[in-house]
């Protein structure tokens, strides 16, 4: 199991706030990536004077950039996501969206393991010829 499965499930559902250091600790991210996603507006806690305190919503939403991020999707795309959530449109339309960027995303992967396959082979034969020449 991943940190984002078993995220400290039998403490982590009973809070309705977090602190930014157990956020950072729970997910093994530093607090200032947090700080970095809410500066571009992924994340927006409340504040207790300047102290930054974070619901379940903002759990929530952090779990779902940081898969976002492992999956390969840019920030763009994770905010455009997340948008989906905030305009209130409905499940449709966030599945929806979310099977677009898959689609995309699963694209760029195919043209980038051509790539590399073509790359592979490539090696490969300049690897072959260079332990002929090193026979010679």
């Amino acid at each position: 199991m991943n940190k984002f499965q078993n995220t400290t499930q039998e403490n982590a559902h009973e809070q309705d706030i977090y602190s930014i250091a157990q956020l950072s600790k729970e997910f093994e991210i530093s607090t200032r990536t947090i700080r970095f996603y809410e500066s571009k507006s992924l994340l927006n806690p409340a504040r207790a004077g300047s102290t930054r305190v974070f619901n379940r919503r903002d759990r929530a939403r952090l779990i779902l950039i940081l898969r976002g991020k492992r999956l390969g999707f840019s920030l763009k795309e994770i905010e455009e996501y997340l948008s989906l959530y905030d305009s209130g449109n409905s499940q449709h339309a966030q599945v929806e969206k979310l099977l677009e960027m898959v689609d995309k995303r699963l694209g760029l992967l195919n043209e980038q393991m051509n790539d590399l396959k073509i790359t592979i082979s490539e090696l490969k034969q300049i690897k072959k010829l260079t332990k002929e020449r090193l026979t010679q």
